[in-house]
């Protein structure tokens, strides 16, 4: 059985203190504090879930014991209340990491909505927490994840360094292609030597062959010298070929040839210079497809299809969306030498559910722009792109539900899934409640009470 969810609650009013005992009664361990003295005395002493402050309180205010709280245990929620509310105050609380904020007098209901909803944060906190703690086996050089598919990705390409063939990397842009040609290298035997990346794609069609295998001295207007090539650079060590499909035809059949004679010839030459050069090539193509279009040799696919490797899209391995934000955080804060403890739990929920069409690329950019924007030490949903900050909420992901014991993650599920019940019905009727209570077979008061514990309001969905 789980454990309750343990809160404190702090204001100098008595019948404050009470009426939260009241509301909290079932399935809530609560603590109180008259003064902000004694509530930083017990954050000092012991873990809680959600903190619950008055902002106006002798001995410490609540902005002081938010400080204290987050100091302390970045995945405990603080909700703020006070009698005077300020648009200043509630800025002032978001950024310091308050989780929501409750104006006095407020509705039973909602105020217990809200310790629901941040008790619910806290536990995902908790689960990404775990979700984010490297070991062993999270990393192989600089690829970075936990999954089993990239687990597999570890083990072939482990097995790739101990040979010396050829190897082709497939997988869509933004995959890592790039790193993982680095770790086969730096895994080999060739790791002493030269790691020679080159952008197929980026190379002017005119001077791919010139650039790649080098050329004589007056093999060309403007060849004034002679010129080694990149294979040559590459000698005893690796060349990475990236995008090998964007390759001319051309330079196609000297390259086919050099992977079977294991020799170059400079453009404008005639001799022969044997190289000694192990091959990686990646591809976001179908190289097949492309073959059978005739815009790649199949001879070339087959000398490069040696030893493959497919680097899975991050949509396919969500589960270590966690981790991988986690790393490209704390690697983005310390090149800008910024202190920045980690994600709001709302924030990782957004990250975790986004589709990444660009990969990993697009989740370290993401990042990277985070925490440039970051006001504080957690990055907000507010600092996310506004296609991801913006997006629909899902049901959190598998990494998250399965850190958690059986009953919280169900507990997880089942309010996602009343939440996203509660939206469609409203929009259904317009912000109707009675006709939305009608169809969901309720009471109107029962509906209201649902709609206040999901933060949801009926004027949000009226024409």
């Amino acid at each position: 059985m789980a454990a309750p969810t343990r809160v404190l609650v702090a204001d100098d009013k008595e019948n404050m203190l009470k009426l939260f005992a009241k509301i909290l009664a079932d399935g809530f361990e609560v603590e109180t504090a008259p003064d902000g003295a004694r509530a930083l005395a017990l954050v000092a002493s012991r873990p809680y879930d959600v903190v619950v402050t008055d902002i106006r309180m002798p001995g410490a205010d609540g902005f002081e014991l938010l400080a204290a709280v987050k100091a302390r245990a970045l995945a405990t929620e603080v909700v703020m209340m006070t009698g005077h509310a300020t648009v200043g105050d509630a800025v002032r609380a978001m950024k310091m990491g308050a989780f929501d904020y409750l104006e006095k007098p407020f509705d039973p209901d909602a105020a217990l909505g809200v310790v629901v909803r941040a008790a619910e944060h806290k536990r995902i906190a908790d689960a990404a927490r775990l979700a984010t703690r490297p070991g062993e086996e999270d990393a192989f050089h600089n690829l970075v994840g936990r999954s089993a598919r990239m687990r597999e990705v570890y083990r072939l390409l482990d097995k790739a360094a101990q040979v010396d063939a050829t190897v082709l990397l497939l997988g869509e842009t933004g995959t890592g292609k790039e790193l993982a040609a680095r770790a086969i290298h730096f895994h080999s035997a060739r790791r002493e030597r030269r790691f020679v990346p080159v952008n197929c794609g980026a190379l002017p069609a005119d001077l791919v062959e010139s650039e790649l295998f080098g050329h004589a001295r007056g093999a060309f207007t403007g060849a004034a010298a002679a010129k080694a090539g990149l294979f040559e650079e590459a000698n005893g060590g690796t060349i990475f070929l990236d995008e090998v499909g964007e390759l001319p035809l051309a330079a196609q059949v000297k390259l086919n040839r050099v992977l079977q004679e294991r020799e170059i010839r400079r453009v404008g030459d005639t001799a022969a210079i044997p190289v000694d050069v192990r091959v990686v090539a990646a591809t976001h193509r179908d190289l097949r497809e492309e073959g059978k279009a005739g815009r790649f040799r199949e001879d070339l696919f087959y000398r490069l299809n040696v030893f493959t490797v497919t680097l899975p899209p991050l949509r396919d391995r969500a589960e270590d969306v966690p981790l991988l934000a986690a790393h490209f955080l704390e690697k983005h804060a310390r090149a800008v030498r910024r202190t920045i403890r980690g994600f709001a739990p709302e924030a990782l929920r957004k990250l975790a559910g986004h589709a990444w069409p660009g990969n990993v690329r697009e989740l370290e950019n993401t990042v990277e722009r985070a925490v440039a924007l970051a006001g504080g030490e957690v990055v907000l949903v507010e600092d996310l792109p506004p296609e991801i900050a913006l997006a629909a909420p899902g049901v959190a992901p598998p990494a998250l539900l399965a850190a958690l014991p059986y009953k919280d993650a169900l507990a997880e599920a089942r309010d996602r899934v009343s939440r996203d019940y509660l939206v469609a019905l409203m929009k259904e009727f317009g912000g109707n409640v009675t006709r939305a209570a009608e169809r969901a077979g309720m009471e109107r008061e029962s509906l209201h009470r649902l709609l206040r514990r999901y933060g949801l309001r009926s004027d949000d969905f009226k024409d």
